[in-house]
């Protein structure tokens, strides 16, 4: 298991977190003293997961400072200028001389965090057999939900709670080698690769019900400083 790789993509320019992101990376933005992407790095290795690839990109030297500078133990971390500008399909496929034929690995952004179990995660990829596994989860609601009968009398009130209807793209992902057959050159990965693999029934989801939340705005930052 712990040779399992996990790529993290980092490169992105993070502007929806405004002035947070001007001077570091967004996977490098704190929540409560410490990098949200040493929270995923962290999330991963208390599983026995601890071989990590870094697809940095925007601010990169942040980054590789912050992990030679840092001793981690138990696990090797290595951090690879993917370029600033790169969809993410482009960093995945120049990461694949990483990889070798029929390997299987996790790939997953440095903004969001969650507790699933990423070995039922992983044990789920290789049980069903498919090119990738997308991790599902229910999109939180960003107001309160009211619910009103015939009279427009209130029948039921919900503060901020989970959408129950439709699931979106939770960011956790195992691939396998394949999936490199399905990139072009700098495309966006969650766009045509994934659509080919839909039409060719290759991607398989898993339902996440536990805790997730990715750090979009400021406003998820805060959400998730009072959570962690």
């Amino acid at each position: 298991m712990k040779k399992i790789k996990t790529i993290i993509l980092c490169g992105g320019l993070g502007t929806r977190l405004g002035i947070e992101t001007k001077k570091i990376p967004k996977p490098m933005v704190k929540i409560n003293n410490k990098p949200i992407l040493e929270y995923i790095i962290d999330n991963y290795k208390k599983y026995g997961f601890n071989e990590f690839i870094l697809a940095t990109g925007y601010k990169s030297h942040v980054i590789t400072k912050y992990f030679k500078k840092n001793k981690f133990k138990k696990i090797n971390i290595s951090c690879v200028y993917t370029g600033k500008l790169t969809n993410t399909g482009g960093r995945l496929l120049k990461l694949k001389k990483f990889f070798n034929k029929k390997e299987n690995f996790f790939l997953t952004y440095g903004d969001g965090i969650s507790n699933q179990n990423f070995t039922e995660l992983f044990n789920f990829h290789i049980k069903n057999k498919k090119t990738a596994t997308i991790t599902v989860v229910r999109p939180p609601a960003r107001f309160g939900e009211v619910k009103l009968s015939k009279n427009n009398s209130v029948s039921e009130f919900k503060e901020k709670p989970n959408v129950s209807k439709g699931w979106i793209n939770g960011g956790f992902f195992v691939l396998n080698y394949k999936i490199f057959n399905h990139i072009k050159k700098n495309e966006i990965f969650e766009k045509n690769p994934l659509e080919k693999l839909v039409k060719k029934k290759e991607l398989i989801a898993y339902k996440h019900k536990g805790f997730w939340q990715c750090m979009d705005t400021p406003r998820d930052k805060d959400k998730l400083s009072k959570l962690l």
